[in-house]
Order: structure tokens, then sequence, then C-alpha cells
């Protein structure tokens, strides 16, 4: 089941799925309007003609649960989800349907995990969150390398850095709400505020989290000696920082007793490295503080793009991503990840990461880690997710340097 299916990245999935489901597959459309599913099925192949439509609304409990007692997963890209996404989990937890989203909220997962872990644990449920650019290439990537690191026998994971070497793409609508309701949320609560300045801020066991300090996003522009490049902050390392120690905690802390993970913009050794990297890291940190200060937010939103809208199927074509996750294990050896797509990252990327992410959940149950609460792509999924998005044409591989 698709709930959101008329927004626009909800009917990019659809497309997906209507393309690349296996045949025998049933998909139904959720929304709050039969006249604009019925419009959205219209538009896709003749293979959809059939697939059921469901009214559901976020403010109508009964409806949700009608929902997802009819489904064995429900993919959701009705965000923001702090504000329309918990009474779609307690659905899904409370009937044991697994659960897939696009999320980048932190406080919004953690509630989720406070709120329906134990119900969605007990009753075997799924919920998986931050299934798209936001946090898959993050998660697998990293689960790749502990992989190859434990099968060399070289040691534990210590410090490991995701490197963003190439992106072209830009943010949607829902992304934009998505920040602007995280903003509006940390001004209002002291408390929400040292959340998400956690590292550790999903760990399902804060107190048995090691001891590692800090570990603080990249902020500003320096040549990182280690990594031998110029770096900045990247928008989106505070959620995808705060997802892999989440499936590292969820596992036991099998990544290491010392693994410290961090993700920047990488941009190169040559003369011109620095500037580039200052000028992008200017126009971020403009954007971040616009984000943060409220009359300055109101000012932004008459400039960006509002949710429901996107950039032309021409554009969305010629985007791309490419990044290196590079570790140090206890032993000294050095790995890299490569983790790459084409499409636009948090539109066409996004909408096969979602869609083969909910297929996953729903054919290849019996090769899925035996697991169930608040999860991780890495930690719901696995290699199944691997095999299926390298299928779809994304480069996964892990080597020693």
């Amino acid at each position: 089941m698709l709930f959101g299916a008329t927004g626009f990245v909800g009917r990019l999935v659809a497309g997906y799925l209507a393309q690349h489901a296996p045949a025998g597959v049933r998909i139904g459309l959720a929304g709050r309007s039969r006249d604009r599913l019925a419009a959205v099925r219209h538009q896709l192949p003749a293979v959809a003609a059939d697939w059921p439509l469901i009214v559901a609304d976020v403010g109508d409990p009964d409806s949700l649960k009608a929902m997802a007692a009819a489904t064995t997963v429900v993919a959701t890209t009705v965000g923001p989800y702090a504000r329309y996404g918990l009474p779609v989990v307690g659905a899904c937890a409370e009937a044991g349907t697994d659960y897939a989203d696009l999320t980048g909220e932190v406080m919004f997962v953690r509630e989720s995990m406070d709120r329906f872990g134990d119900v969605a644990v007990t009753n075997g449920a799924r919920i998986v969150h931050s299934c798209g650019f936001d946090s898959i290439p993050s998660d697998l990537g990293v689960l790749l390398l502990f992989e190859q690191v434990r099968d060399d026998a070289a040691g534990d994971l210590e410090d490991t850095t995701l490197l963003v070497t190439s992106m072209k793409g830009g943010f949607s609508g829902g992304t934009i709400d998505s920040m602007r309701a995280t903003a509006e949320a940390i001004d209002d609560d002291a408390t929400l505020r040292r959340l998400f300045g956690d590292p550790y801020s999903l760990s399902p066991d804060r107190a048995a989290e090691p001891d590692l300090g800090a570990q603080p996003d990249v902020v500003g522009v320096h040549r990182d000696p280690e990594l031998g490049v110029w770096v900045g902050p990247f928008v989106m390392a505070s959620h995808n920082s705060r997802i892999v120690r989440l499936s590292n905690a969820i596992q036991a802390w099998a990544y290491g007793p010392r693994f410290r993970y961090r993700e920047c913009m990488a941009f190169g050794r040559g003369p011109t490295a620095p500037v580039r990297a200052a000028a992008m890291t200017a126009g971020l940190a403009g954007f971040v503080a616009g984000m943060g200060f409220g009359p300055s937010r109101a000012v932004l939103g008459r400039f960006l793009p509002a949710p429901g809208e996107g950039p032309s199927e021409t554009s969305r074509n010629r985007g791309r991503f490419r990044m290196e996750i590079r570790t140090r294990t206890s032993t000294g050896a050095r790995y890299r990840c490569v983790v790459a797509a084409r499409g636009d990252p948090g539109y066409q990327a996004t909408s096969v990461m979602l869609g083969e992410s909910a297929l996953c959940l729903a054919l290849d149950r019996s090769g899925l880690p035996d697991r169930s609460g608040v999860l991780t792509p890495a930690t719901a999924m696995g290699h199944a997710l691997v095999d299926r998005l390298r299928s779809a044409g994304f480069t996964l591989v892990v080597g020693r340097l």
C-alpha cells in the first residue's frame, strides 16, 4: 500500500512500482481523495488499471487501521512525518504490518521508537524509517564495510567517514517542509534541542553507548589530513549519522567499541577546492540560519518549493550522486565502499529506494533478518535490499585499500 500516492514523490514511487514490481504483486494506492487517486492511477501503465484505491486520512484513525489491516506493507510519503506520521506508524505497529518511510527527522524517529517500538515487537511489525536518500546509502554502505572487514578478520570499524564526492539534484518541497517543522519544534523546546544535539539520540540504550566524545558533524571548511581532501558540511549528516549509529546499537554494537562516524562533502585537492568548499558552506550556513529564525523562515518559504512540487522529468534524469565511505579498522586496515546512482537523489533515486524497500519487505520476508520493532534499512532488510538496489542499477561496492 502506497500512502500519499497523490503527492509529488508518491506519484514517482507509484510510477516506479508500476514499471518494476513483479507480475502478480498486489499494490494499492492510498490517500485522502479517491478522485485524485483515480487520476494518478489513470496516468500509470496499464498494469495498474486494477490497483485498488483506499481512502485514508491521518485525521481518521479508523481509516488508517483499515489500511494497515488490508496489506502486508505500508510505504508512506506523507510528511512532515513529525506532523503526520505517528498515527500511521501506530496503525501499522498495532496491525503487525511492515512500514517504510522517507523521514529525515530525528525527533520523529525517536518518538516513533518510544511510543510504538514495544508494540511493533509484540506484533511482529518492522517499522523501517529513512528508506530514501536519507538514509539508505549511508546505512547500507557502512553495513557492507562492516561485513567485508569481518569476513577478512581485519578487526573492528573505527574512524569512518562518508564523503559525498558528486551530487546533482535539488530538495523536494516535502524535505523543505520537514526541515521547517524541525526548526520550529527546536525553537520551542529546550529538551528537543538537547536531543537533536546528541550523537546517540536514537540509541535504544543510551547508557550502553561508548564514550567517544561528541562526534560533531563537520561544520566548517578544512583540509582533512587523514583523507587528503578539502571537506565541508553535508546537510543530511545529522540525520544519517544517527541512523547509522542506531543500526550499530540494534546489532549489539557489532561495528566495534570505538566506531566513530561522520559525513561531509568532499571538494578535492586542487587549488580551487577550498574556494568551492567555502562558497557552498557559506550558502548552506545561510540557509540553515534562515530556517532557524522564525521571520526569515517565513521569507524563505516564499521562494522554496512547496510540498507536492518538484523538478521536471528532464531535471530528475540529469541528477546523480556518488559517495565514498572510508574506514580505518582496529588493525590499521583501510577499506572503502562506493555507493552511487543516477537520477536526482531526492526524487528519482529516492523513488527507487522506497519502491525497492517496499517490495523487499513484502516479497523477501524469508530472507530478512529476524527482527521486528523500530528498525533501520540495514537492520530490517540488509543484503536483501542491497541485492535489489544493485539489480535496479545502483552501485554498492566495497574493497580494501
